[in-house]
């Protein structure tokens, strides 16, 4: 509440995401389509920096989001695993599940979160 969430570290690397719901259908969209096979990247058409998402989460929470977390705190706090998990980024792309016309109920971030956290 008091703003002390915030990016972590430059908050420049990418975070794929997708809604709970497009990850149900998207699921079941693989499932019955039978052009669909082997891996599919489940994930929204619209990946977003950290920075991004940290922005975005705090303007739909009506939250500041103003102490970031360093890269070196993240380090120390969670080692080897917080290049892995925070302070590393990837851009996924749903190439396979877009070519099946799979619509997104979700395609961006803000709809996606005030869904979620039921602040339509």
């Amino acid at each position: 509440r008091m703003g002390l969430g915030g990016r972590l570290g430059t908050g420049g690397q990418y975070m794929s995401w997708i809604s709970l719901d497009d990850a149900v259908e998207a699921i079941h969209h693989t499932l019955v389509t039978d052009s669909l096979t082997g891996p599919v990247n489940l994930v929204s058409p619209g990946s977003v920096t950290n920075g991004d998402f940290t922005r975005v989460l705090a303007r739909v929470l009506r939250r500041p989001a103003l102490l970031p977390m360093p890269a070196a705190a993240a380090r120390l706090l969670f080692g080897e695993m917080a290049e892995a998990l925070l302070l590393g980024g990837a851009r996924v792309d749903p190439a396979r599940l877009r070519a099946s016309s799979f619509p997104f109920r979700h395609p961006e971030l803000d709809g996606a979160l005030r869904e979620l956290l039921g602040k339509t």
